[in-house]
């Protein structure tokens, strides 16, 4: 059959998200989603919500949920814009800032979106390869770099969970001469972040979700913050009405419950240091992870035949088949009564 796609399109494989799974009794791993539920105040704000406002166009701007996460982070409103989850906002960059003369730089392994952009705009992806074990930064990524226009850092990183020092990412701000995106999707279980640097360069974007911390993977809602001229530019780039009328108010709820969203990131990052510690009793190379989920090495090296034999007990986590990754599993932290069925089930296999 002709194709009547771009000749791009066609050779794209297209992003693969993790996979939801249709299991009874499932222990599901694989997604870094949330083990617990939102805030109540979110519960309360959809129970309270008039539906007959749905006949109506939602606030094409936010405007309200911008107001909230500029309050915030000491910010202004135009120093903010929402996105439907932090893909819709990685789009928009990629649509902003490359193209076939406007390469982008990716660290390998990282969030493997971003050479489907990539591929979307027709742009040259520049693969900056961490350290093996420790998955660090390489000393000489400026001079990788050098060549993009958008230089993608995500911090921790995905599926890694590592922290890149905070002062090695600020000189690479200071000294790219292009667009930095510092992904922090996952910095809320972190030791620190770099929203600060959205503010002291012009050159920088931080992007955050809801999908992680806040445990609203399902309402897909994130935001991005930057200087004033950057977000504009972007602002013209987002679809019309881009998050719907329910996202924003549940949003904004969510993120006005701080106590309860510390509470719960605390015993997050409690349960992984739990998890962590657990598997490496159990001989598994566990790096240091700043993240809701673990990169672990079962004792074989064998990340692949861990994987299928945790699925064969409806235990599932993710597992990336790439050189870089192939003797690794990524595990989200669960809840209690998750994380010991995945340990019982590891002590089965490897009994």
């Amino acid at each position: 059959m002709k194709s009547y796609f771009r000749p791009e399109i066609d050779a794209m494989a297209g992003y693969v998200p993790g996979e939801q799974p249709k299991m009874a009794d499932l222990v599901k791993l694989n997604t870094n989603e949330n083990p617990f539920s939102p805030s109540p105040e979110v519960e309360k704000t959809l129970k309270n919500f008039d539906c007959a406002r749905l006949r109506r166009y939602p606030d094409p701007m936010a405007d309200s949920f911008r107001d909230a996460v500029a309050s915030f982070w000491g910010v202004k409103r135009s120093n903010v814009i929402a996105g439907n989850g932090s893909d819709d906002l990685l789009t928009m960059i990629f649509r902003a800032f490359t193209s076939p003369n406007l390469p982008v730089a990716v660290l390998d392994p990282s969030y493997s979106l971003y050479p489907e952009l990539a591929a979307m705009q027709n742009a040259p992806v520049i693969k900056i390869k961490l350290a093996e074990k420790t998955f660090d930064l390489p000393g000489d990524i400026l001079a990788q770099a050098e060549k993009a226009n958008l230089l993608m850092i995500v911090r921790p990183n995905a599926p890694t969970g590592t922290l890149f020092p905070k002062e090695t990412v600020r000189n690479i701000c200071e000294k790219f001469d292009g667009i930095v995106v510092i992904d922090e999707a996952y910095a809320d279980f972190a030791a620190d972040n770099c929203i600060d640097f959205a503010q002291e360069f012009e050159n920088v974007i931080v992007i955050r979700t809801f999908s992680k911390s806040y445990a609203m993977a399902g309402i897909r809602l994130g935001y991005g913050i930057a200087c004033e001229n950057i977000i504009a530019g972007l602002m013209k780039l987002k679809d019309s009405y881009n998050i719907d009328m329910l996202a924003q108010a549940l949003g904004e709820a969510a993120f006005r419950d701080h106590a309860y969203f510390t509470a719960r990131r605390n015993e997050v990052i409690q349960m992984r240091t739990y998890l962590a510690e657990e598997l490496a009793k159990r001989g598994f190379y566990v790096p240091e992870s700043e993240s809701n989920f673990l990169f672990v090495s079962p004792p074989d090296g064998d990340g692949k035949k861990l994987f299928e034999e945790l699925r064969k007990r409806a235990v599932i986590v993710r597992y990336f088949s790439a050189p870089a990754t192939e003797a690794y599993l990524r595990i989200t932290i669960g809840n209690p009564q998750e994380n010991a069925r995945l340990l019982s089930a590891i002590d089965e296999i490897y009994s």
